[in-house]
């Protein structure tokens, strides 16, 4: 299988709908003039924003039909194209103008124009918020239909509307936005001037962003879903965070999440009286649990009230919520992104990672948050195993000749997961994977039935991040300080209690560099990269949960053994089965740095079944 597909496809829901208007004018346009351009722009169309940068990595469709070397297609390979336009085969210039015969007929017509012209990031028609992937955002700003400021307002008016009220139809509020960003229009303000005066710089380029509030920020304060640390404004950004400030992201609000990252319920404290609590809800069924711990950015990006989030996974906590809320999630390896700014809960398995409404978002965010950091020495791992763009693995033909397996125990019994893990593996081979039951080796229960560090780790790493993070204006400055506040979740004074006592002798034997939850997640890496070796398997698969439930110890694979997972919708449960019109997720796991095959991998499953649905009782504002 190839390792970085050279051409993809425009996602299915865009196909039929993608510039109608704008395809035709410039059709005309060139076949009339033999070119696009006028006065700057499309023709008769908005004009184009400035030139977009060659740095910019885009997905292979909008790349791969380039002719004037910038590595995208633009009104400028257009315009080219124009010229070429009823030239043959025979014709002296074929060799170059061969590239633009989409439909490999020998001769440039207008239809491969009108292909091309497809492939230009700008769409002057229509623009709806709800269910717009990054593309669709890109394409709107650079017609100048919407803007970052336009975008930005109004997922802050969604928010208001939608998270700390009771909808019709619903039970609860979603409460999934624990602080709104005040600087969000000025930074999208200063994107839209970006792209005035130097295109597209980048995918994100003002595209809002919700971040799990256990991320640090020098804008919004960071309190871990924690009342203790309402006052916890640090003086830097997470390393993550850095990153997608970089590429022009909007930072637009911190999400809620279970309290210090502990559980899969989303459970906080922060900014409410002592002793008292709320829960995230699903936006699919405000009566069920959006689940954790990044319960908040699940049900956020879901309701869409943002354009991507991110979370953090120790053992669960990005894909749990991914999967309730029909998202992909990506559990990147263990060293890929840096951790530092991030409040930690188990740093032998603590990774962070994007949530997003689809695999095309998911893979232009985790661009932007991959590299080495001498902050966070786990990173130096990754040198030398990181592509240029995760997004030039998403080609529809990536499951042609993949080798998938997986183990009949993790599918489990639930009737509706079993039916949906049956039909996505008719998908999958149905799309030219093979897919195969594999014997689980001798010791991978082991592997799935380690626990988490979340216990023996917590505390030792919680002080170091207080020790080097942690806004001066926190009083509570121990575990011991915020067990004396009562400002937490404190149905949980006894976990808390348990973690304060345990001591390093504890934790160096259980995290140490021979402790033994160290050596069996080294082991567990050994098992099962070498399980996928003798087996030659791209991947193994299997479902990320139940409805609203988790699936046997499924999660435990990827965190015990530091390797990534990728998880998308596989569909919902059907009447007669659990929780009927619940989503379930299909979890790909991969080799150590292998997140490009994996999000191939789910790309093409995705478009060819197209699970996600958007809830319902979160459409447009009236």
């Amino acid at each position: 299988m190839t390792t970085a597909p050279a051409s993809t496809q425009i996602p299915k829901n865009r196909r039929e709908n993608i510039v109608k208007k704008t395809t035709l004018r410039t059709i005309v346009a060139v076949s009339v003039t033999g070119a696009a351009i006028v006065g700057g722009g499309l023709a008769g169309g908005t004009a184009v924003a400035a030139p977009t940068s060659a740095s910019v990595s885009l997905p292979p469709y909008y790349s791969e039909l380039d002719v004037t070397g910038d590595a995208m297609v633009t009104v400028a390979d257009l315009s080219l194209a124009g010229e070429w336009l009823g030239l043959t085969a025979a014709s002296p210039d074929w060799p170059r103008a061969s590239t633009v015969d989409t439909d490999a007929d020998g001769e440039v017509t207008i239809l491969d124009l009108a292909d091309l012209s497809r492939r230009i990031i700008y769409d002057d028609g229509p623009f709806e918020l709800v269910e717009a992937s990054v593309i669709d955002m890109q394409a709107a700003m650079n017609a100048g239909i919407a803007s970052s400021q336009s975008i930005t307002q109004e997922y802050l008016d969604r928010i208001a509307a939608y998270d700390r009220a009771v909808v019709p139809g619903g039970s609860r509020p979603l409460n999934s936005i624990i602080t709104v960003n005040p600087q969000a229009r000025a930074d999208a303000q200063e994107a839209d001037a970006i792209r005035a005066s130097e295109g597209m710089t980048s995918m994100l380029l003002g595209v809002p962003i919700a971040l799990k509030d256990n991320y640090d920020t020098v804008d919004m304060v960071t309190t871990g879903g924690c009342a203790c640390w309402n006052a916890n404004q640090t003086a830097t950004d997470a390393s993550m965070v850095t990153g997608l400030r970089v590429d022009g992201a909007v930072i637009l609000a911190k999400a809620s999440l279970d309290e210090f990252a502990y559980g899969f319920v989303s459970e906080f404290s922060s900014f409410q009286d002592p002793g008292s609590t709320s829960l995230v809800a699903s936006p699919y069924d405000t009566t069920k649990t959006a689940g954790g711990s990044s319960g908040g950015t699940g049900a956020a990006i879901a309701a869409n009230l943002a354009a991507i989030g991110f979370g953090t996974d120790t053992g669960g906590s990005i894909r749990v919520p991914s999967s309730y809320n029909q998202l992909v999630g990506v559990r990147p390896t263990v060293g890929l992104a840096s951790r530092d700014g991030i409040i930690p809960l188990a740093l032998s398995q603590d990774t962070g990672g994007p949530m997003a409404r689809s695999v095309i978002d998911a893979a232009v965010a985790l661009d932007a948050v991959v590299g080495v950091d001498g902050a966070d020495p786990v990173t130096a791992r990754q040198q030398g195993r990181v592509p240029e763009s995760y997004t030039s693995f998403l080609d529809t033909d990536a499951l042609q000749g993949a080798r998938i397996g997986y183990v009949t125990s993790m599918v489990g019994n639930n009737t509706g997961t079993v039916r949906l893990f049956t039909e996505a593996t008719a998908a999958l081979t149905a799309q030219g994977a093979t897919v195969v039951p594999v014997t689980p080796p001798a010791g991978l229960a082991a592997v799935l039935n380690e626990g988490s560090g979340s216990t023996n780790e917590f505390l030792h790493d919680l002080d170091e991040y207080i020790a080097t993070h942690l806004g001066p204006a926190v009083e509570a400055r121990t575990l011991s300080d915020i067990l004396a506040t009562n400002s937490f979740v404190t149905s949980r004074r006894s976990i808390y209690e348990t973690r304060n006592a345990v001591t390093e002798a504890t934790y160096e034997a259980w995290a140490g560099e021979t402790g033994s939850h160290t050596v069996q997640i080294a082991a567990g890496k050994t098992l099962v990269t070498q399980m996928m070796e003798d087996l030659d398997l791209d991947a193994i698969i299997y479902p990320s949960t139940n409805a609203y439930g988790t699936q046997g110890t499924n999660m435990r694979l990827s965190p015990n053994t530091g390797m990534p997972s990728v998880t998308v919708p596989m569909g919902q449960t059907a009447s007669g089965e659990t929780l009927p019109g619940s989503g379930v997720n299909l979890e790909f796991l991969g080799r150590d740095f292998d997140e490009g095959t994996l999000l191939g991998l789910a790309y093409a499953f995705e478009q060819t079944t197209g699970a996600r649905t958007s809830p319902s009782l979160y459409g447009p504002l009236p």
